[in-house]
């Protein structure tokens, strides 16, 4: 058995490329398998949070013809923040490897430089695209544990909104707009999360998410309703490293997505586009509704709505999409 390397998307500006990953310890556990069927899938699922990761593991990126060393952090969690010195923009592939027992260990992925003018699309995941049931921490574990990718649900014409905002005010039908998934799932599941956009033809994205967890009482402790700080500093972050771009904020009403946003459009006043909050439950929230028209002071579209086509009429409106 070989110790594991998974990379994920990473994203550059002008000056810093950021790529990460983590490195786990050797197991003969099978790999997630998307097509397991209920229970199959939930004993996938859960080993998906009994891993053990490796902490200290030697890392390698190659780079310009140049091999950067880093160790991974205590959760197996490594993270390369290095200078970048090219011209090239879009979706750029990279390479990472370890070394065990003298035999390196490879793994590519891309990462993502967007050029002046892009618009920056940052999109919650669970209850936003994808039909999580958040409200109902008992059918969200059914769902995850029973219910296979393939099977997972998503809202109707959300993918029709996405594509569109990936197109928005571009006249090179092959460039598309830079989006970002930031949710408060954790790194176990990025790679349910990226079948299921690939699945559905969702714009190809950089996955922002929380610290990964290694046993099952993180698991079950994951669905406890918490605080949304990891979300709120991430999108921080990707304004601060992106301050030249103009951003699309999507969120729900199921948790506090719309504080977070009225949060980011206070702090960054001219960098915020419009704000689009789902209805997910039969009516709207009166202080989703509030904060909604607060942010809309601030020179902010927003759109609070049920269906997707209300969104991408709002959108139209608004001159963003054709």
């Amino acid at each position: 058995m070989k110790p594991i390397l998974k990379l994920y998307r990473g994203y550059a500006n002008e000056q810093e490329l950021i790529v990460m990953g983590h490195v786990f310890k050797p197991t003969n556990k099978k790999d997630y398998d998307f097509l397991s069927k209920k229970f199959k899938n939930a004993t996938a699922t859960i080993n998906m949070f009994r891993i053990k990761t490796q902490a200290n593991a030697d890392v390698y990126l190659e780079h310009n013809n140049t091999k950067i060393h880093t160790k991974t952090l205590d959760d197996g969690y490594f993270k390369f923040c290095i200078p970048l010195m090219q011209n090239e923009y879009g979706w750029i592939n990279y390479k990472v490897s370890i070394v065990y027992k003298n035999q390196k260990i490879e793994t590519q992925e891309s990462y993502n430089r967007p050029k002046q003018g892009d618009l920056g699309i940052i999109s919650d995941i669970d209850d936003t695209f994808l039909v999580s049931y958040t409200k109902n921490p008992i059918k969200k574990i059914y769902h995850l544990l029973f219910k296979n990718v393939t099977n997972r649900k998503i809202f109707e014409d959300v993918v029709l909104h996405y594509q569109a905002l990936s197109l928005a005010g571009r006249e090179n039908q092959k460039e598309r707009n830079t989006f970002f998934y930031v949710s408060s799932s954790e790194w176990n599941l990025y790679r349910f999360i990226i079948k299921f956009t690939e699945i559905h033809q969702l714009p190809k994205a950089v996955l922002l998410l929380k610290d990964i967890k290694t046993n099952l009482r993180q698991f079950f402790w994951s669905f406890k309703p918490e605080k949304h700080n990891h979300k709120f500093e991430k999108i921080k972050h990707v304004l601060e490293f992106y301050p030249h771009l103009k951003y699309v904020l999507l969120g729900d009403d199921t948790q506090e997505d719309a504080r977070l946003y009225e949060a980011i459009c206070k702090i960054f006043p001219l960098s915020i586009k419009a704000v689009y909050i789902r209805q997910t439950g039969s009516t709207q929230k009166e202080y989703v509704t509030k904060i909604l028209n607060n942010i809309n002071t601030l020179n902010v579209e927003v759109c609070y709505f049920k269906d997707s086509s209300e969104a991408i009429e709002h959108s139209k409106a608004i001159g963003m999409i054709a």
